[in-house]
């Protein structure tokens, strides 16, 4: 992926440390977001105990953002989806707020409470950031079928599908279904019908980025698919405990994630996203 040729966001700062942090692995994810199914708590309200109670209760500072390779990188991708969903919601005549990404190390504090090097990639709806732990592209080129700058490009355009959720009311819609006792967990759920949208408006970035900047090279769209489907559900629950459990599942198959992210790359339109309409995951 020739990324360099990418304009560079000015919306990427530094988060906190936390001492290196907690760092469970995909596996210890998966153990954590089941439990907290089972005890009917929201896998953010887990991962964010366990950040908590790694960090003593203590909150983050904001750390000088690093002056390397994988900030300018993350400062490309964003500034992409920047461009993309600035277009798009011009066409639709509407107006896109960027969001804000947090590159921090270890544990950061956010609007949803606290976070650690196990939650992964995140965004938060409570004050509208992305959060990254950059050490999460290690994981991803050691564990998901390699990795490398584009399959690193989707998991940030991912969570910025769930800011564009935020900004057309989709977000707004689970939480409150929520929120009013309605079971948003399990194989069809309005979770994973949440996170499949998000994989299919990666897929719409991936498109439009692609046809403006011609930026992919040989393989990358392979190594992409490859991570989403390394971090389907049931992928992660068999790894996790031996077994798959459909009724936990929160993010979908990998099957669906691959199938949700190609839709959007091939048409390269948010409407053919509708998840919460499909009848057929």
């Amino acid at each position: 992926m020739k990324w360099r040729e990418g304009r560079r966001s000015g919306n990427v700062t530094g988060g906190g440390g936390g001492g290196g942090g907690l760092r469970l692995g995909l596996g210890g994810v998966a153990v954590v977001v089941v439990l907290g199914l089972l005890f009917g708590k929201s896998p953010m309200e887990m991962l964010g105990l366990v950040a908590q109670l790694e960090q003593g209760g203590a909150p983050t500072q904001q750390q000088p953002l690093p002056d390397n390779e994988t900030t300018d990188f993350v400062r490309a991708i964003l500034g992409s989806t920047e461009d993309v969903w600035s277009a798009l919601f011009t066409q639709s005549g509407s107006q896109y707020q960027a969001p804000t990404l947090v590159l921090f190390s270890g544990s950061v504090q956010t609007a949803c409470g606290g976070a650690s090097s196990a939650s992964g990639p995140f965004y938060c709806p409570g004050d509208r950031q992305v959060y990254l732990d950059t050490s999460f592209f290690d994981e991803m080129r050691q564990r998901l079928g390699g990795g490398g700058d584009f399959a690193n490009a989707y998991v940030i355009a991912h969570e910025v599908g769930h800011h564009v959720q935020t900004l057309t009311g989709t977000t707004q819609k689970v939480q409150q279904a929520r929120a009013a006792g309605q079971s948003v967990e399990g194989d069809g759920g309005l979770l994973v019908r949440q996170e499949l949208q998000a994989d299919c408006y990666a897929g719409v970035w991936a498109h439009v980025a692609e046809q403006r900047l011609h930026w992919l090279e040989e393989g990358d769209v392979e190594r992409a698919l490859a991570t989403a489907s390394a971090i389907g559900d049931d992928r992660l629950q068999r790894e996790a405990r031996g077994t798959v459990v459909p009724d936990a599942f929160t993010h979908g198959t990998s099957e669906q994630r691959v199938r949700w992210f190609r839709r959007g790359f091939e048409s390269g339109e948010p409407q053919r996203c509708d998840t919460f309409a499909a009848a057929d995951l």
